[in-house]
This record gives C-alpha cells, structure tokens and sequence, in this order.
C-alpha cells in the first residue's frame, strides 16, 4: 500500500492545500463582493451618466437628407440607455477578467508560501521523529533534541520528549547499576561457599551418604557463578561507556573456535572458521564474547554430527560476523524471542538464555545490527553487522 495514496497526504501537503482552499475561497469571496459593489455603484449613477450622455448638442445646419437602408435600424440609432447597458457589461467584464487573473496569481502565491512555511514549521517535528527513530533502534538514551525557535507547541513537545528520555536514562541505569552491584557483591560469598565444599570433598572428610548432595550444591554453586558472570556480562554490554580500540573481529572469532573446540568435538559437532579481515572499532573483550556466544549457542542447540560455520569479513563499510548451524527447524515468528533474556526455546539446555540476549545489548552499545534467520533444513543463522573500520577494507598485501 503506498504510504502516501488517496486520503494519506502528509502533513506538509493538506496544510498546503488548507491553506490554498481557505486563500482561494476567500480571494473569490472578496472578487464577488468588489463586483457586485461596482455594479451597484455604477447602477446608482445611470441617471448622471445617461443625462451627460443625452445633452443636447449646439445646433448644426440641416444636412442633407440621408436615405437610411432598410432592415433593422438597432445598429444605426443607438439611444442612452443602450450606450449605458454597453459600457456597463464592458466595465464590469474587463473587471473580472483582470480580478480573476489577479487571483489566481495571488492563489500560487499564497501555495508556494504555505509550503515553504510548513516546512520551516515542520522541520523541527522531523527531528522529533528522526530522534525517536534512533533511539527505538539502539541501546543508547544519552541523545536529546534541545529545540531551538520559538517556544511553540513544537518545541514543548521535543522539550517533554528530552525530559521523558532523562527519566528512562535515569530507570535505566539506576536497573544496570543495580544489577551489576548486586552480581558483584554475591560473587564474594558464593566463592566462599564453593571452597567450603571443595575442601571436604578434596581431604576425603564427606562421609558417602552425603557426598551426592554436596556434588550437588557444588554443581548448583557453579551454575549461579555462571549465571552471575553472565549478568555482568550483559550490564557491561548496556553501558555506553566503551574502550574502543582497533580490533579485528577475525581475531575475536579464532579466540572463539579456540575456547570451545573441545565442547564442540564432545557433542559431535564440527566447526568450520571462514576468518576474513574485518577491521572494527569497538571493546575487544565485548566483541570476543559476541563470537563467543554466538558460536556457543550454535554448538548446544545443534544435534550430533552437525556442523557450525563462522564466517568474518568486510562488505562496503560495514563488517560482519556470521555463525550458521544445523538443528531443530525453528519456525520464523520464535526468532524474535530467542534475543530475551532467560528465553530457551524449547529445546532447553544448560545455559541461562542470556547468550543471544548479550549478543544484542553489546552489538547495539557498538551502533551494529544483528539479523537472524532460520535455515530451512534446521538450525539458524545469526549475522552481527557493525560499522567498519577505515571503510571495512582489507588491508593491501
């Protein structure tokens, strides 16, 4: 459907033709009324013009007689009142021809001038929206609009928006603080409680009966360690604060096949690295993590003898970092909610459902994008664009 079909004019074009129909209505309003004042004004002097007109003239010697042809004599003998009626219609005619054009001219006019004030109004809502746009597409809320002008409803608007976006950035890093405060402060006792039961179970003091308990508070220790490593992970990744360096997400991606060749030859998986130069800008520590779990997640939700390929390179200005595997078929609408936090799907593994979640909080801190598509024999495709570095090109060999 167009967007701006029949009915669907934008904004800046119905003020326009408001403010031509109201011109143009008025203008022939004024036109009518300034000619029917000139008719009455002119059909009020008839008696003045007809008697100038029919004064009688100093005597002249008699002329010849004439013979006058026959047929009609309208055209020959003209009285007063025909001379008046004559130049009454020519008058009033040439009046509305020239107040018609008048009008017209003036009625472009007027178009052209409402367009472009308009536009000079509207300008500022652009920005308004332009605004909204790119913070509802990032992760930051640090921007504001900060209209200049005059203090119109316009600017009240953008003025409610920036304090609007001053209390959500104000929420939002009051919750991050919070989060990463409390990860932080639980880390000292859970190590505490993890050497506890490590000890016993290492000096043999933890009597048989007992041992499958304490195996399993220490499992459950290390999941929460986990689980709290991953929460700091993703309240680092929604800060705007980065050490942005030169880094190249290839090295990011060797780094993950790396770490996790062994888990990944424990499932049965094979992993393929297709590592080009892409050159970035950004938190090389946050950047290894996005290859980390991207690869991670690729490996746990696979089946055996499925393959993972990850792929780096540089297209244009941007670079990119892809990781495609095999798995369970995932239909279209669940990819959104595989980006949730704590959201597993439905083939639960031993994560957390934080890995995609992080994967998105750090690619939005880096002004990228990530695009997932499901594969259409199983599995899923997970493509992390962000802006490049130096253009995205490849160094010369």
């Amino acid at each position: 459907m167009s967007r701006f079909g029949p009915g669907r004019l934008p904004l800046r074009g119905r003020l326009t033709l408001v403010t031509t129909a109201v011109f143009a209505v008025l203008g022939c309003g004024v036109l009518a009324l300034n000619w029917l004042s000139s008719r009455q004004l002119i059909e009020a002097n008839r008696d003045l013009i007809t008697q100038a007109a029919g004064a009688p003239e100093p005597p002249l010697p008699d002329p010849a007689p004439v013979e006058v042809p026959p047929g009609p004599t309208d055209a020959v003998l003209t009285t007063p009142a025909r001379a008046f009626d004559h130049f009454q219609n020519a008058i009033l005619g040439d009046l509305l021809t020239r107040s018609v054009l008048l009008l017209t001219v003036f009625t472009a006019l007027a178009a052209l001038l409402a367009w472009w004030a308009s536009h000079r109004s509207l300008h500022r809502l652009h920005q308004v929206t332009a605004a909204a746009r790119r913070i509802s597409t990032g992760s930051s809320l640090d921007e504001r609009l900060a209209l200049d002008g005059p203090y119109d409803e316009i600017r009240e608007l953008g003025d409610t928006f920036d304090a609007m976006l001053d209390r959500l950035d104000r929420s939002f890093t009051a919750q991050r603080s919070f989060t990463a405060h409390a990860s932080h402060e639980l880390r000292t006792p859970l190590t505490v409680l993890r050497t506890a039961l490590e000890i016993p179970l290492a000096q043999g003091r933890v009597p048989d009966d007992l041992r499958p308990s304490v195996l399993r508070a220490l499992d459950a220790n290390v999941r929460i360690e986990r689980l709290i490593a991953a929460l700091l992970t993703l309240a680092r990744a929604e800060t705007a604060a980065l050490a942005l360096r030169p880094t190249d997400l290839a090295d990011a991606a060797r780094a993950a096949v790396r770490e996790l060749a062994e888990e990944a030859s424990g499932a049965g998986v094979r992993v393929t690295l297709d590592a080009a130069h892409a050159p970035v800008d950004g938190d090389p520590s946050l950047l290894r993590q996005v290859a980390l779990n991207l690869l991670a997640n690729a490996v746990r939700h696979n089946h055996r003898d499925g393959t993972a390929v990850i792929t780096t390179g540089a297209t244009g200005g941007t670079v990119f970092l892809e990781v495609s595997n095999t798995g369970p078929v995932l239909p279209p609408q669940e990819v959104p909610a595989l980006f949730a936090p704590f959201h597993q799907g439905r083939e639960r593994g031993s994560g957390f459902g934080l890995g995609l979640a992080v994967v998105q909080a750090i690619t939005a801190t880096h002004h990228g994008e990530v695009v997932a598509t499901p594969r259409a024999g199983g599995g899923l495709t997970v493509r992390v664009l962000l802006p490049g570095r130096n253009g995205g090109a490849s160094p010369p060999g």
